[in-house]
């Protein structure tokens, strides 16, 4: 079964099948045992669909036989889709190990799809042939340190972050997360000093990219003023878009980021467009600075989706 060309080149198309209900435990749950898979849930009606496939097979095709690419027509393929619980497309899901590890809805732009599958690789343990690193334990130190990130206990995964540093001083996803421990401590100078210990070559890291909009969005957030008097203010006058993304900012500033998420939600569904789409562009901000997997980056996301597409 083809899909059509989706304008890529055809390089990727090597690492990219066009997946079908039948064949997705073989495809896909199976596959990612070897290595990366990313299903995108498409179909030929959907306009932002044809954006995003040709940006996802170019960034599969640029690693080189790190993560292979799985299309699923959903109107063709429905079962997997519902499954999956599917409500709005394009959407993308991330296999390793036969378990899906992230995802995202809606179409990205180019250099977001890329952090997303440069993720994915990191995650996985890094492309095929690639080094382990200088200690054999630091794959295993990573998976602790993800783990404490989960359940929110920041103060261990900095200790086991600062024992993979021990080991290898310029490890990347290291760095990374010692300086967004920093950025929840409310520390930004000393993430801002870890970060520059980055090598240049990986200044587009995911897990780097992710942080420094952490820091940038932590700055500015200190600019916004007292959630009370914002929160009154916009409520006074719900059209006074600039009081709403003020303290939408108040709202992350206060560690409140599913408030920050709900205005900013509320903005674009009262007014996408004023200020230029103000408020989507500085609510990608704010899902770029909680990663893409995060829960409520996830869930802003089919929001999103939902209120631009429907």
């Amino acid at each position: 079964m083809l899909l059509g060309d989706t304008g890529a080149a055809p390089a990727a198309k090597s690492n990219v099948k066009d997946g079908s209900d039948a064949g997705f435990v073989a495809d896909v749950i199976e596959a990612s045992r070897v290595q990366p898979v990313i299903v995108d849930f498409w179909a030929t009606w959907c306009g932002p669909c044809k954006t995003l496939g040709p940006a996802l097979e170019k960034a599969v095709a640029a690693a080189k036989g790190a993560v292979k690419l799985v299309k699923i027509d959903v109107d063709k393929n429905p079962a997997i889709a519902g499954q999956l619980r599917v409500q709005s497309i394009p959407t993308v899901y991330a296999f390793v190990d036969g378990q899906p590890v992230d995802g995202f809805q809606g179409a990205l732009p180019e250099s977001q799809v890329k952090q997303f599958v440069d993720r994915l690789i990191q995650a996985a343990g890094g492309a095929p042939g690639s080094e382990a690193g200088p200690a054999d334990e630091i794959p295993e130190l990573l998976e602790h340190a993800k783990a404490a990130v989960a359940q929110n206990d920041w103060d261990l995964a900095a200790r086991v972050y600062s024992e993979i540093l021990g080991l290898e001083p310029t490890h990347v996803a290291a760095l990374a997360g010692m300086a967004r421990y920093h950025v929840q401590a409310g520390d930004l100078e000393q993430a801002k000093e870890l970060l520059g210990q980055v090598p240049a070559k990986d200044k587009t890291n995911a897990d780097v990219v992710t942080v420094q909009a952490s820091i940038d969005l932590a700055e500015k957030a200190k600019e916004a003023g007292p959630v009370d008097v914002l929160k009154a203010k916009a409520a006074a006058d719900p059209k006074d878009m600039q009081a709403r993304l003020d303290l939408a900012m108040a709202y992350w500033a206060d560690n409140q980021r599913a408030e920050a998420i709900d205005e900013l939600l509320g903005m674009i569904k009262a007014d996408r467009a004023w200020n230029e789409e103000a408020a989507r562009q500085q609510l990608l901000k704010f899902f770029e600075a909680l990663g893409f997997s995060d829960p409520l980056a996830v869930d802003g996301r089919k929001r999103l989706s939902t209120i631009l597409f429907s």
